[in-house]
């Protein structure tokens, strides 16, 4: 089986594919059709090739990443047709005047902010206030940042349990399957069909979800040795240690991705088995949008109007227009 880099992201009754040069979000509109948007793919490592280092690479990764989801996500509302379109704020489009910004941009900048805040505050401040209350019953600095971990890893595999339940969201997690039967498609060799992703597994090493679980179990291990400040500090210096954790769970997602080790397999077995909330078996629709997605984000790596490399079942004909108007 062949290792690739090729990942994506489920959004608004679609995905979103991102190959080493370009990403594309593949939708499905009301009426049944897919809209698809193609953009290459530019990173700050690029211009800073110091920035490829290893732990550097991932923290650049994970930044980029988060603000590519958002975008994402926002794209593919537009690509959907939402009649409830957002509509700024005063004070953000105050914002965009003053910094001479598109709305756009600091409506994408705002939820992003948010999304970190929100974050931030259930998965550190909470914690930390909680294992506040314990601590003078425990002796041991070292157990008290421990219990400060597993409360954290709790909180969150509570919140992916309850988040799973929602409806609309349990759609999202359709095309998360999606997603991943597609990748395992290509990286087993076969024909981007439907009918060849459909037998694939909806779990996947590389995924996000995997990844955020690692950073978790990273996370315990560094705090637990950061001995015992008052809670301001504390949560201060988890907030700056967030890179550091960022980096080195990349790293550690990474080469599992790439191994086939029996023991790598079992260090990776709890988020792949947490995947099992956060991804659902898709129908062909599903399917046929995120192979979409696939070819044309990785047209330039599987040969772009390559009939042989992959079709759908009536759905597209596998970018041949995109190779029509390129002249092949």
């Amino acid at each position: 089986m062949k290792k690739s880099t090729i990942g994506g992201q489920a959004v608004m009754e679609g995905v979103m594919m991102k190959a080493p040069k370009s990403m594309a979000i593949a939708v499905r509109r009301p009426d049944g059709s897919i809209v698809v948007t193609k953009q290459p793919v530019t990173t700050v490592k690029d211009k800073y090739p110091v920035l490829k280092l290893a732990v550097l690479r991932g923290i650049i990764t994970f930044a980029e990443t988060m603000v590519m989801g958002v975008k994402s996500l926002m794209t593919s509302a537009e690509l959907f047709g939402d009649d409830e379109e957002y509509k700024p704020s005063k004070f953000e489009i105050y914002l965009a005047e003053k910094l001479g910004k598109k709305v756009e941009d600091i409506v994408m900048n705002s939820a992003l902010v948010l999304a970190v805040v929100f974050a931030i505050g259930l998965f550190i401040l909470v914690p930390a206030l909680l294992s506040g209350f314990i601590r003078p019953w425990i002796g041991s600095t070292i157990a008290a940042n421990f219990i400060e971990g597993i409360i954290r890893l709790s909180i969150f595999l509570i919140y992916i349990g309850l988040v799973s339940r929602m409806k609309d969201i349990r759609r999202v997690f359709e095309y998360h399957g999606a997603e991943h039967k597609t990748i395992h498609c290509y990286e087993n060799d076969e024909e981007l069909t439907v009918e060849n992703a459909r037998k694939y597994s909806t779990l996947h090493p590389r995924c996000g979800t995997a990844f955020l679980l690692i950073v978790m179990v990273i996370s315990i291990i560094i705090f637990s040795f950061m001995g015992w400040q008052n809670i301001f500090i504390r949560i201060l210096t988890r907030i700056l240690l967030l890179p550091l954790v960022a980096g080195l769970s990349y790293e550690v997602t990474r080469f599992a991705g790439r191994s086939d080790s029996k023991f790598i397999k079992a260090v990776m077995y709890p988020g792949m088995m947490l995947q099992k909330l956060t991804t659902r078996e898709p129908d062909d629709q599903q399917l046929e949008v995120a192979i979409r997605a696939f070819l044309e984000a990785a047209g330039d790596v599987i040969g772009e109007g390559d009939h042989s490399a992959a079709r759908t079942d009536g759905c597209f004909e596998c970018g041949a227009e995109a190779a029509a108007e390129k002249g092949s």
